[in-house]
């Protein structure tokens, strides 16, 4: 099982960027592929991007590709999403979670066994 610390959330101002990190500890990180997931009020949690375990594969969702990089590093245990350009729809908690490989590369939030406890992005002027 992991557990996650999510750090890097804060306000910016629209066009700005901001890196989220996560790091892992608990298990063999490098045995699960991790996926950065937002929740904005009243709507529900999507997938933002995800890597697989090696980092050989990512997905990003339509709003956010080309904008946002995910990259993992498994000597830190760590995953961390490059934000530029933000947008104002971009504001949301995000969350980072993780499945375990063999199940397959997937990027869709209730696929995703063990979740960090989230960091609030704003983007506001």
């Amino acid at each position: 099982q992991l557990q996650f610390v999510e750090s890097g959330g804060g306000l910016v101002q629209p066009g700005g960027s901001l890196r989220l990190s996560c790091a892992a500890s608990g298990s063999t990180f490098d045995s699960y592929a991790i996926g950065w997931f937002r929740q904005a009020p009243g709507k529900e949690r999507e997938g933002v991007s995800c890597i697989s375990s090696s980092g050989g594969l990512t997905k990003y969702s339509d709003s956010v590709k080309g904008r946002f990089t995910i990259v993992r590093d498994n000597a830190r245990n760590t995953v961390y999403l490059q934000m530029n350009s933000l947008k104002p729809e971009d504001a949301a908690v995000y969350y980072c979670a993780a499945r375990r490989a063999l199940l397959g590369f997937v990027c869709v939030p209730d696929r995703y066994d063990y979740w960090g406890q989230g960091t609030q992005v704003t983007v506001s002027s």
